[in-house]
């Protein structure tokens, strides 16, 4: 067997671990120790391979996240730069609507600045100008993030296989237009239960969510999965993230772009 071939089979088997946690519902060990290097770059090998399966197997592609783009988690992990995962039609729940909490192994509930794109981001690099006019629309968003690894038991190469640690998302309902919007400071609360349990600001993410986007179109601009318009973008967190509890109601208020709310069955 040749190395490449045997990296290969490495490569494969972290997917299929973390694709048989999320099937059984069972956290798996981290994947760091069996991939070879416990790089970024191994860590979006072994992502690819689970979203082409998902895409073989009937799934639409309809977004990206951008995660890590708070610098406390970016010390915590020892990285300098923030990394992405795939959005599925499956993954988006309704404002308001319940949220089966049982499909999750350990969801915690974020507050973000969703962005929708109405042109293609393909090539690069790009500037905020040029980001900025492939934008059609702002909208509030909750992410649920998940681990398919025990205890959140993760390095920066564990959560990029585990595509970003992604769960589902929620968005808002009322499109706003970035037109006179400064979402650097634009500031956010979340409540859980009518008690306010998270708050921040624009500028949190990365110093302007539209640097997290930029970063995005650049990171994806040459690869084979780049933004296309109708994407749905989240643009990462805005203040501290909070676990989620069966029966829980989040609702989070960003200002200039309204409400939001996660209702978990």
């Amino acid at each position: 067997m040749t190395e490449w071939s045997e990296a290969t089979d490495v490569l494969v088997e972290a997917a299929d671990r973390l694709l048989e946690a999320a099937r059984s519902g069972k956290p798996c060990p981290p994947v760091r120790e069996t991939l070879p290097g416990r790089t970024a770059e191994t860590g979006y090998a072994v992502q690819e391979i689970n979203t082409r399966r998902a895409l073989h197997d009937g799934r639409r592609l309809v977004g990206r996240k951008v995660g890590l783009t708070s610098q406390a988690v970016q010390r915590q992990l020892g990285v300098d730069q923030p990394d992405f995962g795939m959005l599925f039609a499956d993954m988006a729940f309704l404002d308001g609507l319940p949220i089966p909490t049982g499909r999750f192994l350990q969801p915690r509930a974020e507050a973000e600045i969703a962005l929708v794109l109405k042109g293609d981001l393909v090539g690069g690099p790009f500037t905020v100008a040029e980001v900025i006019r492939a934008v059609d629309f702002a909208l509030p968003a909750i992410e649920i993030v998940d681990s398919r690894i025990a205890g959140w038991d993760i390095t920066l190469v564990d959560t990029v296989a585990d595509n970003a640690s992604s769960g589902a998302f929620v968005l808002g309902n009322t499109p706003v237009p970035l037109t006179g919007l400064d979402l650097r400071l634009a500031g956010m609360t979340m409540t859980r239960r009518g008690q306010e349990v998270s708050t921040g600001a624009g500028a949190a993410c990365l110093g302007h969510p539209l640097n997290a986007a930029v970063w995005l179109a650049n990171a994806l601009g040459g690869r084979d999965f780049p933004l296309r318009a109708g994407d749905i973008v989240l643009t990462g967190a805005l203040g501290p993230v909070v676990a989620v509890e069966p029966g829980d109601v989040f609702e989070v208020v960003i200002d200039g772009l309204g409400s939001v709310r996660a209702v978990f069955s």
